[in-house]
């Protein structure tokens, strides 16, 4: 199988923090992600930044885009961005919008699934609609209460799409191998890096462990 990638959650409401941090990381990860927080609270300018900084890597935004879709991602792709999220519940038209904007610069964009009712559809739908990326989401508050991205993996995984599956979730070292068997191509990881008392070793360990699942 091709190699997984590994995106690295960028959460912090702290610009410097934020550098900082992918600093740490960036020889074990492929792609930084400006979290939602992280990216209402710093703007485009932390894009700019991560960019210029970062020219191999793949800068993910993650808008979660609910309406006006072509208008509000097109800025970020203009400013470096090389994918954004829009949400599985905002419509077709939406996502049809971001979709547009993305081919405007050669860019990707990634449906966020997170409470959707009808995941398989939707992921259909928006890949028929030019989507490159599905995103299995769990959120924090999911997780909270005791829910994880296994099962809908699974589900969307077995659709055979053909583009890549994106997971994020609470997923940490001890579970990473079993997303990569379960057909995952985008690895997100967070808490379990930017948590840990060394986040460069914790990435170089997960960065090992994803390898190695997929040899």
């Amino acid at each position: 199988m091709a190699r997984p990638l590994i995106q690295m959650a960028l959460d912090s409401l702290d610009f410097d923090q934020t550098v900082a941090l992918a600093d740490q990381v960036a020889p074990y990860v492929d792609i930084f992600e400006i979290g939602t927080p992280c990216i209402k609270y710093n703007g485009i300018n932390l894009v700019k930044a991560l960019r210029q900084r970062y020219p191999d890597k793949l800068l993910l935004v993650d808008l979660k885009t609910m309406d006006a879709g072509e208008y509000e991602a097109g800025a970020f792709y203009a400013a470096g961005a090389d994918i954004c999220t829009v949400l599985g519940v905002s419509g077709l038209a939406t996502i049809a919008g971001v979709i547009k904007a993305a081919k405007k610069h050669a860019a990707e964009t990634q449906i966020d699934l997170i409470n959707v009712a009808d995941k398989a559809e939707c992921a259909r739908e928006s890949v028929k609609l030019g989507a490159q990326i599905v995103g299995i989401h769990t959120g924090l508050d999911a997780q909270a209460a005791g829910q994880t991205p296994f099962g809908d993996l699974n589900d969307i995984a077995r659709l055979g799409l053909g583009v890549r599956i994106s997971v994020a979730g609470g997923i940490k070292q001890a579970t990473v191998q079993q997303v990569v068997e379960a057909g995952a191509n985008i690895i997100v990881v967070g808490a379990a890096i930017y948590g840990a008392p060394s986040p460069a070793e914790a990435a170089r360990e997960i960065r090992e462990l994803v390898d190695a699942a997929a040899a």
